[in-house]
């Protein structure tokens, strides 16, 4: 894994990657209860979406690209929570897999460079809501330092049944007697 890890690039999603990413997504979209749109996207209709993610920020986008102009392997993002502005420091994050990418670290290696980028920002917390079953996605989380906080039941019908969403957080910013 570590030397498939070294032949990976992580850096911010643009607009030249809309395609790329819109096709990650619809396979979830397609194919799982990963997410809970039901229509497939255009790329046009994504765009907003990949606008709403800047360079800089608390509301980011990373992509993982095999070296050398390479496909993209899949992408993380820190989104606003809630609207609320009490919500401004926290952040719902998620990553996504390309097909064929999953098992190679790279859920991990996105999240790390996310988590990374993010520090100095003004946030709190981060929040991850995973479709219930997926341990893949429980491990990942529990990786990089979420914690379970609860259990929504049956929010969200998708594929002619009811699923469950388990709620993730974990800290961000200083750490109380970390002098920062």
């Amino acid at each position: 894994m570590i030397s498939e890890r070294t032949e990976v690039q992580v850096r911010p999603g643009t607009e030249d990657d809309l395609g790329a990413l819109t096709a990650i997504y619809n396979h979830y979209v397609r194919e799982t209860a990963i997410t809970f749109d039901t229509a497939v996207f255009l790329p046009e209709e994504r765009r907003p979406w990949l606008l709403s993610h800047p360079e800089d920020g608390p509301h980011r986008l990373l992509v993982a690209q095999e070296r050398d102009s390479g496909p993209l392997l899949g992408y993380a993002t820190s989104s606003p929570f809630r609207a609320k502005p009490a919500y401004a420091t926290s952040v719902e994050v998620s990553v996504y897999c390309a097909p064929g990418a999953a098992g190679r670290g790279i859920g991990t290696l996105l999240y790390e460079a996310l988590f990374e980028a993010l520090e100095g920002e003004d946030l709190h917390r981060a929040y991850a809501g995973i479709a219930q079953p997926n341990d893949a996605s429980r491990r990942l989380h529990e990786r990089v330092g979420f914690r379970h906080v609860g259990t929504y039941r049956e929010v969200g019908r998708k594929f002619g049944r009811y699923w469950d969403v388990a709620w993730y957080e974990r800290p961000l910013g200083p750490r109380p007697g970390s002098g920062s």
